[in-house]
């Protein structure tokens, strides 16, 4: 199974181009934003994007189901049979697009027995795409280059440890995490470049004390473990799976690169 996934990666890559190209068209006019049932907000680039990338997924993969945000009212009964899937999340920080700060991404993965295990993150805006495949490494790729491996970092003795945070959903959980590591460096980012921080080792740790749904995270933690760290419920100390009940919300979560600290004794205490 390894081949198959890292064969996927140059196809997927050029897939997250073309659906960011799409997305670049939009953010570049005066669009309007409309609201989704659960008052997220939703445009024209999620939508073509959803299209772009699930038609190219259908003739790369067929007969392998594809879970998006954008077409998400599968019903559990459907889905709990599947073994391997896609999972997309056609224009990950819908609230970044429209604040126009750049901080949004592309993010396709593939769910094998629940778990993630190949991922591609791509950035629209910078053209910088992360990727990764179990067996097959994780890499970084700046627009016109070659992608080069990456890897997550350990902790470096007497220095501050370098802590991310979602730009939508920081708050006072997140200051009194990173209060508790001690001299410690805060950055709040926006969509799932906070993992891929972790994973080339930019960043140490990313606390989520929010809500995010299963396409939001797949791809990213994909990338994070094949590069060596972990991401892992932060009530259970496992790492997130999918697919595995009716909801398709995740717990929240802790992303770190190394594991030789004790990140869940640093968790404020529920209030």
């Amino acid at each position: 199974m390894g081949d198959e996934w890292a064969s996927w990666l140059d196809p997927v890559r050029a897939l997250a181009a073309d659906a960011s190209e799409r997305i670049l068209e939009i953010y570049a006019t005066a669009f309007e934003v409309t609201a989704k049932d659960d008052h997220s907000p939703l445009t024209a680039a999620d939508l073509a994007a959803h299209r772009a990338i699930v038609a190219g997924l259908e003739r790369l993969t067929p007969g392998i189901p594809v879970l998006s945000e954008e077409s998400a009212a599968v019903s559990f009964a459907e889905r709990s049979g599947w073994r391997r899937y896609w999972l997309v999340d056609p224009l990950d920080g819908t609230k970044e697009f429209v604040r126009r700060n750049g901080q949004f991404t592309v993010n396709i993965a593939f769910i094998e027995r629940h778990e993630p295990v190949f991922g591609v993150v791509r950035v629209p805006v910078t053209g910088v795409c992360y990727s990764a495949a179990r067996g097959a490494g994780a890499f970084r790729q700046e627009s016109g280059r070659p992608p080069q491996p990456i890897a997550v970092k350990p902790l470096r003795a007497g220095e501050p440890v370098r802590v991310v945070g979602s730009k939508s959903h920081g708050g006072p959980k997140l200051q009194k995490f990173a209060a508790g590591l001690g001299t410690h460096e805060l950055v709040t980012i926006g969509s799932s470049l906070k993992f891929c921080q972790v994973a080339e080792g930019s960043a140490d740790v990313y606390p989520r004390f929010g809500p995010t749904s299963e396409w939001d995270t797949a791809a990213a933690q994909a990338i994070v473990e094949v590069a060596g760290g972990q991401v892992v419920s932060m009530e259970t100390g496992q790492p997130l799976r999918y697919n595995t009940k009716e909801s398709l919300l995740n717990p929240y979560f802790i992303v770190y690169g190394d594991a030789s600290r004790a990140w869940l004794s640093h968790l404020p205490p529920e209030s």
